[in-house]
């Protein structure tokens, strides 16, 4: 993967183009998607979030088809295509099987045919894949995280710079940021409903996600077996609070307008969950963030089983608080949202399409970097035990993903120990 360097100035400082997305979703967020040409739609990562992707692309859409599919397992993309073809936009999945392509240069494949693809491999891969379809001119739908490592996040700012030369959209799936009533509370709070603000709380503790899928004694190589498990492998995943935990991330990086923090540190570890097939990742996280102004950000993250679970942000301001959830503003602004309720997921792609369809590009990478990076700033301060800098974070020389992707022996890193693991 190329360690593409954008303009730093643009990243760590210009805020504009970061909201330009969210502040345009009124316009058109409702548009619907007409046109003569049918778009060919190509799926790569056949899990159920890009299962549900693809059917959220065709809704968005009518004329369009799924074209072609990709997944580094058979069977994966076999259950997908099955699923989406009993699925409500059946009639337009249309994969035979010369056009179903597994491993790991399938994506080739499917973007060299398609006009807009869907990217919703484990987050590893997606620096790789943006690359390859920008280069090639295709829009791109891309789930968070963008990438999981610093060099990553520099190779996703460095082609979304050139898909803005393409006129091509590219779209993240911080589904949040489409989300209607989310969206109009938080522009009330960029308005000052609430005032300056002082603190945001971003709390995703929950019971984790789904069990290793496979032993050791299952798979042919320690490739496939941490593929398989994915989730549970820093360089597939970037570790929970990057993978899962980034939507609350995301909404503190919103509220502050995108601009990033000076500095964080943070806290974490294995406590619940801590057998060898948990793979290197740790179970809980937290982190303050620090900004320039004196607002600060306090993030906590946790997987524990049979444990309190609660999701939810709140921004606290010198004339009241924000309830992100609710959506409501409590103080002398009181607000609560009694419009339409929407589906996040489902407006994503109406976005996406309508841009496509009205030869108006959007653009998330900005936000979508900086969230991402806000996440792994987070992880690495835990991991290490030190305080870390924005500008440290963002000029970080670490690269988790391998250089080369082939079935058999893998190293793994070991589990990060605060004051022994170095930041790199």
């Amino acid at each position: 993967m190329q360690d593409a360097q954008p303009n730093r100035r643009s990243f760590l400082m210009n805020t504009t183009a970061a909201v330009a997305t969210t502040a345009s979703l009124s316009l058109i967020q409702n548009a619907h998607a007409a046109g003569s040409d049918k778009l060919k739609v190509g799926l790569i990562g056949c899990g159920g979030r890009g299962t549900g992707a693809a059917e959220q692309a065709l809704t968005a859409d009518k004329n369009t088809e799924l074209y072609a599919m990709a997944d580094a397992f058979e069977d994966r993309l076999e259950e997908s295509l099955s699923a989406l073809k009993s699925s409500p936009v059946a009639e337009r999945v249309a994969v035979p099987k010369d056009r179903q392509y597994t491993g790991f240069d399938g994506y080739k494949s499917v973007i060299d045919q398609c006009d807009v693809v869907l990217l919703t491999t484990p987050p590893g891969f997606r620096p790789l894949h943006l690359e390859y379809a920008v280069e090639k001119g295709r829009h791109a739908f891309i789930e968070k995280p963008v990438a999981v490592d610093a060099t990553g996040v520099r190779s996703v700012l460095a082609s979304c710079e050139k898909a803005k030369t393409k006129g091509l959209s590219i779209v993240a799936g911080l589904c949040w940021r489409y989300y209607a009533p989310r969206v109009e509370t938080m522009k009330r709070v960029h308005d000052g409903a609430i005032g300056r603000l002082i603190a945001i709380e971003t709390t995703y503790d929950s019971n984790g996600v789904w069990d290793p899928r496979k032993k050791r004694d299952e798979v042919k190589s320690e490739m496939e077996y941490q593929m398989r498990n994915w989730y549970y492998y820093d360089w597939l995943s970037g570790d929970h609070i990057v993978e899962q935990a980034v939507h609350g991330i995301d909404t503190m990086g919103w509220a502050m307008g995108d601009v990033p923090p000076v500095r964080c540190f943070a806290s974490g570890g294995r406590q619940a969950r801590i057998e060898e097939r948990y793979g290197n990742i740790y179970d809980h996280f937290s982190v303050v963030y620090e900004y320039e102004d004196g607002t600060r950000g306090y993030h906590n993250s946790r997987h524990w089983k049979n444990a309190f679970s609660q999701v939810k942000d709140y921004i606290h301001g010198e004339k009241g608080m924000c309830d992100v959830f609710a959506p409501k503003i409590t103080g002398p602004n009181k607000f609560a949202y009694r419009g339409k309720k929407t589906d996040m997921y489902q407006a994503e792609h109406d976005h996406f399409f309508a841009s496509i369809r009205g030869g108006k590009a959007v653009n998330d990478g900005l936000f979508a970097s900086r969230s991402t990076l806000l996440a792994i700033m987070g992880r690495e301060a835990a991991y290490t035990g030190q305080e870390i800098t924005w500008e440290q974070a963002f000029n970080s020389k670490q690269q988790l993903v391998p250089t080369k992707f082939v079935w058999g022996d893998l190293p793994t890193r070991p589990v990060p120990r605060p004051g022994v693991t170095k930041f790199v």
